[in-house]
């Protein structure tokens, strides 16, 4: 009985909680009582058909908090005209090709029209509700980025939650300076700036590029030889900055020399490419990439830019990918050591971009050979060469880390190697494929940055080689790089510690952010522009996703595979 009754009471709990959800439910998305101005009703509906992109739910709760905060009053408009303030955010929005975004995803052509037409209050209604949907858009994509980097890598984002409603109310709407309040909400560093500056002069330089390709030779110009199109290379490399605009070619001069292959040797440089002066297809293939695809890179550089934290606790070391270069910054983000990274292979082993924080630098590590390349490639090598340890400096090893051998592998052993009871690792010293030092920044794709053996890698242009680990090019100096608020580790004892007999770590006292990244467009502090193939394919996807507009065609979710927006 007493149990009965107790069931009777959660269903009926149930039943009263169910209607309390549902009478929320629908009080959040109708129009209640006293819901009665026609801006109430627009905002209450989540769907304005003046709009490209009518459907604004996924903001409604945010516009109409910003809305009760003055009763339903217009925002943008006083005495039947748009505000100082409202004028100034549709110049924003117009302009915001400039910022790396598309104009017409805030409606930017519909403007005039619009503020021309306000004559009724639907018309009133209708325009500052879409004003102040295309602004909260301008807003959200200038700060966090217009996709969720959740989509394509486990890159940390912002941890920042920006108050949209209060943004407009208490500084965009009274603001004198609106262009300036708006610039508050973007990245703030200099990289960030100058990648900015770098598109306001590719998109000029777009509108007047002709599309004319230079002809690809059949063989390699060198320097010296005859070049029948010199007189377009040299315009091309004039209009890039390659080649000072005073410069002028000698009248009826074919021949490729002097001036003009430093003038390449200078563009090999800024596209990633082998800086040797000689006319290829690569090289040429770089000259007639239209000047259209340098904005879209520069675009998806700057949306990468707006998915990074404002601040960090301590300057951080950045990777990026397809520059193949590291730099770790000081306190004010500029570059203290710079140097050259080999990275995963675009093939199946492609580094992750992902954030974490560095704690430990390991000296003369040992190399813990990963099971996949200990099944596909340390296993069959063994079985054809038994000694095939003893050559290398690996060694077999239980789970316990306990040597079974580092000789002649038995038929046993390489039975238990496939099924994974008995594991292979590589004694420290120079010839360990980890080099002399590694460190290590915790995290789920067991990646980490490592000195190598093979250092003539580093004279690679392109230097995807790795499994997916990220080899460094100065591991010396980047150990007291990351070690130089530890007095103990000075230079001299980091040189004992990497050529002496035993593996030492040392536990960071504060922990250092690594961020592997992604731009194939970077401008350097000098201001100078440099460019680099999509190895991995990522703007590919990410240009793809953009493209889809606001559209809310899937799950919500962070994690949801067809949500583009943070909305």
């Amino acid at each position: 009985m007493l149990g009965e009754l107790n069931h009777r009471v959660k269903r009926a709990l149930l039943v009263v909680f169910l209607s309390i959800a549902i009478h929320s439910t629908a009080s959040a998305q109708s129009p209640s009582a006293n819901c009665t101005s026609a801006l109430c009703q627009l905002v209450a509906a989540g769907n304005l058909a003046s709009l490209r992109w009518p459907d604004f739910s996924a903001y409604r709760t945010r516009i109409q908090s910003f809305y009760e905060a003055d009763g339903y009053a217009p925002a943008w408009i006083r005495n039947g005209a748009v505000t100082p303030q409202g004028r100034a955010m549709i110049e924003a929005l117009k302009d915001a090709d400039a910022k790396g975004l598309d104009p017409q995803d805030y409606d930017a052509s519909r403007w005039s029209d619009w503020a021309s037409r306000l004559r009724s209050e639907a018309d009133l209604a209708d325009f500052d509700l879409a004003l102040t949907v295309a602004a909260m858009r301008y807003v959200s994509d200038l700060h966090f980025g217009r996709a969720n980097p959740g989509l394509f890598h486990s890159v940390a984002g912002k941890d920042d939650e920006l108050d949209l409603p209060s943004f407009l109310r208490q500084r965009l709407i009274p603001s004198t300076d609106v262009k300036t309040v708006l610039e508050g909400v973007e990245p703030p560093y200099e990289g960030y700036s100058r990648t900015e500056q770098a598109l306001k002069q590719y998109l000029v330089l777009a509108r007047a590029d002709q599309g004319e390709q230079l002809p690809i030779p059949q063989k390699p110009v060198e320097p010296g030889s005859k070049y029948p199109a010199s007189a377009q290379l040299a315009a091309r490399l004039r209009r890039t900055g390659d080649l000072p605009a005073d410069w002028t070619l000698p009248a009826d001069s074919t021949v490729y020399a002097g001036s003009l292959v430093d003038a390449v040797k200078h563009f090999q440089r800024r596209h990633g490419l082998d800086p040797d002066g000689r006319l290829g297809k690569g090289t040429v293939a770089q000259l007639n990439t239209p000047l259209t695809q340098r904005v879209r890179q520069l675009r998806l550089t700057l949306e990468r830019w707006r998915w990074v934290p404002h601040s960090f606790p301590r300057p951080p070391i950045v990777v990026n990918i397809p520059e193949f270069e590291l730099r770790a910054l000081d306190e004010h983000y500029t570059t203290q050591l710079a140097m050259k990274v080999v990275v995963g292979k675009a093939f199946h082993h492609q580094t992750p971009v992902f954030s974490a924080d560095m704690k430990q630098v390991i000296f003369r590590p040992y190399w813990n050979v990963p099971p996949s390349i200990q099944r596909a490639e340390l296993v069959p090598k063994l079985d054809k060469d038994p000694a095939y340890l003893a050559k290398n400096n690996f060694e077999v090893v239980t789970a316990q880390d306990t040597v079974v051998t580092n000789g002649t592998v038995d038929a046993a052993i390489l039975a238990q190697l496939r099924s994974g009871k008995l594991r292979i690792r590589q004694t420290p010293g120079p010839k360990n494929s980890l080099g002399l030092v590694k460190f290590l920044f915790p995290n789920e794709h067991d990646v980490y940055l490592h000195d190598t053996p093979a250092t003539e890698l580093f004279a690679r242009s392109r230097r995807d080689f790795s499994h997916g680990c990220i080899r460094v090019e100065k591991p010396r100096e980047l150990a007291a790089w990351i070690l130089r608020d530890q007095p103990k580790w000075t230079t001299e004892r980091i040189a004992e510690a990497m050529n002496g007999a035993e593996t030492v770590t040392v536990n960071l006292e504060r922990p250092i952010p690594v961020l592997i990244v992604y731009g194939t467009a970077v401008v350097l502090e000098s201001g100078e522009i440099h460019f680099f193939e999509d190895i991995y394919g990522l703007d590919a996807q990410l240009d793809d996703r953009l493209a889809k507009g606001y559209t809310n065609t899937s799950a919500t979710t962070s994690a949801g595979p067809g949500l583009r927006r943070r909305e």
